[in-house]
């Protein structure tokens, strides 16, 4: 299938909101985020810090009156300069973010959006990586594609099986804290691909610019699902 194919087989999956998060609470509860290199109020926030990003993220949601903060899709952000994990092997600084982040609290129940079965996972515990990772396989009207899941808990992944089926809407996982999660505030990580490329229980979610083009047409924005 070509990528504009998919694309639009994205956006036709269902006319209503799918849901990683608990389904109650409603999407007027997301407020967006802005973490990119060019956001000027985070030129004083020490952005390698989990606990000072988590503060930013914290007052920018509770000055919203909101429950979740989201947004990163495409987003050129500073944070990963903190870590060789995203520079050691290119030849270009991968700092561009391809999925699409959800910023609440540790513990938070992580949902299948759709029906499922457990493609992968791993623990993936570089500094500044994901941490406890899924990745779900759908298959829907005969097309295969793939969702993961990064910086989850370690329960998350404890007694996970591959091959496990998840019902839509079934709990898969709950987020985790810094001290397991890369070291970064409690986030979903939630990215879709096409083509996952040999990968298990892992898939960069952050790429240089020179292969931007490549990662669009095989990450698609989740918010075509999401419909944030």
């Amino acid at each position: 299938m070509q990528s504009t194919n998919f694309i639009e087989f994205l956006k036709g999956l269902d006319p209503k909101p799918l849901y990683v998060l608990d389904k109650a609470m409603p999407l007027s509860s997301y407020v967006p985020i802005d973490l990119s290199d060019s956001n000027e109020s985070l030129n004083e926030i020490d952005v390698a810090s989990a606990e000072k990003l988590g503060a930013f993220v914290n007052n920018h949601i509770a000055n919203h009156n909101a429950k979740v903060a989201y947004g990163g899709y495409l987003e050129v952000r500073n944070i990963y300069k903190r870590s060789t994990h995203f520079n050691k092997q290119a030849k270009e600084e991968r700092n561009i973010h391809i999925a699409i982040d959800l910023w609440c609290e540790a513990k938070t129940p992580i949902y299948a959006p759709l029906n499922a079965k457990v493609h992968s996972f791993k623990n993936n515990t570089n500094y500044g990586d994901y941490g406890p990772t899924i990745i779900l396989e759908h298959n829907v009207e005969h097309i295969t594609f793939y969702t993961l899941y990064g910086h989850l808990s370690l329960e998350s992944i404890d007694t996970l099986k591959v091959g496990q089926i998840f019902e839509q809407g079934e709990q898969i996982g709950s987020l985790g804290d810094a001290a397991v999660n890369g070291n970064y505030p409690p986030h979903l990580h939630f990215q879709i691909i096409r083509d996952l490329q040999g990968n298990l229980g892992d898939y960069p979610g952050v790429c240089a610019k020179q292969n931007l083009e490549f990662y669009k047409q095989n990450c698609p924005d989740p918010s075509y699902i999401l419909h944030l």
